[in-house]
């Protein structure tokens, strides 16, 4: 069913909706039997991907989601039933930041009525490791969100994602090639350690489509999202036989993956953050709380992915 502008349908307000998990939500809900209104918030409504929204049915509001906005950001939530909410560390890399917006998008869809809302939130690593691990700073700063969702009195669901299948295009030292000229995904994790794989384009706002439609709402729940639940090792023998290429996994030190970070360039605060996620994925496992087998559709398996992705740039 297409989104839809009837005034009886539920409206979902969604934050980043020009992005992969915003958007991926708006893709979720455009594929349901039921109708949804949908409204989309953008700093530029003039862009490409706003426009191709408009198109689509979506109500796009011109608005940024700053603390200092407050009284615009509020009232772009007005009349909202559903909020889809999300930020972004790394649009400007400052903990406390990230959490005062966090809370603002909270405050907001409160304030404009919803009576639901779904947090795209992580762990606090700091917490699991019992203060070992402190530099995962996109991670605590989420995880102080959602513990202030979890007091606001409206029906929430923190909505987890996995690892995106994207990091391997995007962070070169995840696959790097060897002085030999092969691949290796190298990691300083057990190749048996199983993660929650996810194409967050395609699969992310099943989960978010999920939770609305289930028949009780699942309040205070946590959900790791994810398109396959996968071994490390397993991806890379399935990333060489769907490109053809010399891949491997190899497991490397937490030293030598922290060395890998500097060599490539990264400042050394996103050196000490990857270096402290990848620690925890290795102490701490990443769990899934839901099979994938509960969404409405198949979802992209990591085999799959690897066969549609363009991987040009990254086996450069």
């Amino acid at each position: 069913m297409t989104i839809t502008q009837d005034p009886s349908a539920r409206l979902v307000a969604v934050v980043g909706a020009t992005g992969n998990q915003g958007g991926s939500v708006v893709n979720g809900l455009e594929e349901s039997d039921k109708p949804y209104r949908v409204r989309a918030f953008t700093r530029n409504a003039t862009k490409p991907a706003a426009q191709a929204l408009v198109k689509r049915g979506v109500e796009v509001v011109t608005v940024s989601l700053v603390v200092e906005n407050k009284e615009e950001v509020y009232k772009a939530f007005a009349g909202a039933d559903v909020a889809f909410l999300v930020t972004n560390y790394w649009d400007h890399g400052i903990m406390e930041r990230e959490v005062n917006e966090g809370k603002l998008l909270i405050d907001a869809a409160k304030a404009g009525g919803a009576s639901r809302i779904l947090w795209s939130g992580l762990p606090s690593y700091s917490k699991l490791s019992g203060g070992k691990l402190v530099h995962a700073y996109h991670f605590d700063s989420k995880a102080l969100v959602t513990e202030y969702a979890r007091q606001s009195g409206v029906p929430f669901v923190e909505l987890q994602a996995g690892l995106y299948g994207d990091l391997f295009l995007t962070v070169p030292v995840l696959l790097a090639r060897q002085e030999d000229g092969k691949f290796a995904v190298p990691w300083p994790v057990k190749s048996t350690l199983k993660l929650p794989f996810i194409d967050i384009a395609r699969d992310y706002g099943l989960w978010a489509r999920y939770v609305l439609e289930l028949p009780t709402f699942p309040d205070g729940s946590t959900i790791i999202t994810h398109s396959e639940y996968i071994s490390i090792g397993d991806m890379a023998q399935q990333l060489a036989k769907a490109t053809g290429k010399d891949v491997t996994f190899k497991e490397i030190s937490a030293e030598q993956f922290k060395q890998n970070l500097q060599d490539a360039g990264f400042p050394p605060k996103v050196q000490e953050t990857f270096a402290d996620v990848w620690q925890a994925m290795a102490d701490l496992g990443w769990h899934i709380t839901s099979k994938a087998e509960v969404l409405p559709r198949h979802t992209t398996t990591w085999a799959e992915f690897a066969k549609i992705t363009d991987w040009s740039k990254a086996f450069a």
